[in-house]
Parts: structure tokens; C-alpha cells; sequence
């Protein structure tokens, strides 16, 4: 009698892939820390750093959380967590944007 386990077909991924992550990861890091220190305008800058952190955060949880081959039902019950908390950042961004000395008419 064959046992079940020898049925499931594990996917995961090996360890060249995790280094390609890996470096993605860093030049994502790099990238961020280099719109930290240019000038740019603070609202480019914060939405690039929001989308670059989304980016590396779905990297993050896809390969290195293991969730990229895990089952539908477990993606949908974090998928809308993350549109809740990516709405609140959206939110709050244009509160970061708005500084108390630079009121107009002041």
C-alpha cells in the first residue's frame, strides 16, 4: 500500500533562487537608501520607498515565508490585510508631506 505523503508533490525553491531573491533584495535596499539621501521632492520619495517596501515585502513573504507555493485559500486570507495596511499607508502619506513651517501665507 503506497502512503500518501509519497503522492504530494513538494515545490519549493532551491538555493540559487533564494540567492537571486537575496540580491534583489539588496539592490531593492540599496535603491531605497539612495531616494533617502537625494533630493528629491518628499512626495516622489515617499511613494517610491512605499512601493519599493511592497515590493520587497511580497518577495519576502512569496519565497522566503514560503507562501508563493502554498494553498489559494491561505494567499486569500492575506491578501486583503495587505490592501488594508497599503490604504492606511495612503492615507497617512499625505500627512508626511505636509510640514508645520511651510503653512501658506506664513
Amino acid at each position: 500500500m503506497g502512503s500518501h505523503a509519497e503522492e504530494i508533490e513538494v515545490h519549493s525553491p532551491s538555493i540559487p533562487t533564494f540567492a537571486k531573491i537575496w540580491i534583489t533584495l539588496l539592490i531593492l535596499t540599496a535603491v531605497e537608501v539612495f531616494l533617502a539621501y537625494e533630493q528629491v521632492p518628499t512626495l516622489i520619495m515617499l511613494t517610491a520607498l512605499l512601493g519599493l517596501s511592497v515590493v520587497k515585502a511580497a518577495l519576502i513573504i512569496g519565497y522566503f515565508m514560503h507562501l508563493k507555493f502554498e494553498r489559494l485559500s491561505l494567499f486569500l486570507t492575506l491578501f486583503p490585510m495587505l490592501i488594508f495596511c497599503i490604504l492606511l499607508m495612503l492615507i497617512f502619506l499625505g500627512d508626511a508631506t505636509r510640514l508645520p513651517f511651510m503653512r501658506p501665507g506664513a
